[in-house]
């Protein structure tokens, strides 16, 4: 258990304390509204806690209230953690981003593109050129999610039971092996589309280390941090600390369970599939340390993950030419607006706050999980704000842009 936060007056922070008080009542109206269940939010700034509060309930039908220490699922805020974990072995030496997937993954060499057709008749043509560690990193890859619901490639994805964190039934390995006789949607490079990508990163991380995914975070990323509370399933003596997780459909508008927090939940034994793209748990504190950990340029409390270059490395905009999110997305779907952001290795990168039409500051990076939480980085001003709840999908509600008005317009020095 990890809830150790001490908690420094706002103004020795350069916030307005009645200011950033207004959060909790803010998000508030949202329980009182059964919206959401319950929430916690976090704000730090140089590395000191400002704002941490919980509201309302892990369990709305079993009256449990949401704590310090409640367990979510932070879905794709898995990504950045298997992202750092790619880069220590980079830093390594184990490989270059520039290297062919293939590489590593011979089954890769044969992808082709789609043309048109369906399962079983397409018509597909050569990629202009291979796929890429970088284009896995930066979502250019070619592959998607099948809970897009977009062309035939997709509904390949779930008749072969590719489901990224919602995937049973198969190893990483295996996932790899369906993965290179369903064709790209488009050749590597030439657009961004959300997609299985990082769960390929983390394949990598195992091809490259020769340790299962959740053995190398766990020795390398969490043991060293202190996330303590951060796995890819939670043990049966911390099932009384995780919360239940909500949906709403955004088509009928029906509200209801998602999966119970206790051990009928499938996050209550350990997954053959590995997920390194969404399958994470963890705490308000142990994402607070990994994201201090970037803030600090790849150290925490005297544990270095990587350098500082490599993270300054990692939030540059990567994507081909310079362009931005808005000009390269084919997606459906993503966690986070295209507009006036790029894409590093791994999160989103703000380019213009103007265009984005959100208060922040450039080279901000930040990603998001489909349960609704969130995180973001600010650099420029030596700052970190999280948002946790459990509540799909995480498109419902705008709690994250809400979130950024009500932290910066908080921000006095």
């Amino acid at each position: 258990m990890n809830v150790q936060a001490d908690i420094v007056k706002p103004e020795e922070l350069g916030f307005d304390s009645a200011r950033l008080a207004a959060i909790s009542p803010y998000f508030q109206s949202y329980v009182d509204n059964g919206k959401l269940a319950g929430f916690s939010t976090l704000v730090s700034r140089h590395g000191e806690i400002a704002h941490f509060e919980c509201v309302g309930q892990r369990d709305r039908e079993r009256g449990l209230p949401l704590q310090a220490d409640t367990i979510f699922r932070i879905y794709s805020m898995t990504k950045p953690v298997t992202s750092i974990a790619l880069m220590m072995l980079y830093e390594e030496g184990h490989f270059q981003l520039n290297h062919p997937v293939s590489r590593y993954i011979p089954e890769f060499k044969k992808l082709r593109v789609w043309v048109s057709g369906e399962e079983g008749a397409y018509e597909t043509r050569e990629c202009d050129r291979e796929m890429t560690i970088r284009d896995l990193m930066t979502h250019t890859s070619g592959l998607t999610y099948g809970f897009m619901y977009a062309n035939a490639i997709d509904a390949h994805y779930r008749s072969a039971g590719i489901g990224g964190a919602a995937t049973v039934g198969m190893t990483l390995k295996d996932m790899v092996t369906k993965l290179a006789d369903i064709p790209l949607l488009f050749s590597p490079g030439e657009h961004w589309n959300y997609s299985v990508s990082t769960d390929v990163c983390g394949y990598l991380v195992e091809v490259l280390s020769g340790r299962p995914l959740d053995e190398f975070l766990q020795s390398r990323i969490f043991g060293p941090l202190g996330m303590v509370d951060t796995g890819f399933f939670v043990p049966k003596n911390k099932l009384d600390r995780f919360a239940t997780n909500y949906f709403k459909d955004p088509k009928s508008g029906k509200q209801g369970i998602m999966d119970v927090g206790d051990e009928t939940s499938t996050y209550a034994k350990a997954p053959e599939f590995l997920s390194g793209g969404g399958g994470l748990v963890s705490t308000m504190m142990d994402y607070w340390r990994f994201c201090q950990m970037l803030l600090n340029g790849g150290e925490f409390n005297g544990a270095r993950l990587v350098s500082r270059k490599t993270i300054e490395f990692m939030i540059m905009n990567h994507l081909p030419g310079g362009k931005n999110m808005k000009q390269m997305t084919t997606s459906a779907f993503s966690e986070l607006a295209a507009d006036g952001a790029g894409f590093g290795l791994g999160f989103a990168i703000t380019l213009d706050p103007a265009e984005a039409m959100a208060t922040g500051s450039a080279g901000n990076f930040s990603w998001g999980g489909a349960a609704s939480t969130y995180f973001w980085i600010d650099p420029e001003e030596n700052m970190i704000s999280i948002l946790m709840t459990q509540l799909y999908p995480s498109s419902t509600y705008p709690l994250r842009p809400q979130l950024q008005q009500l932290v910066y317009g908080a921000l006095v020095d």
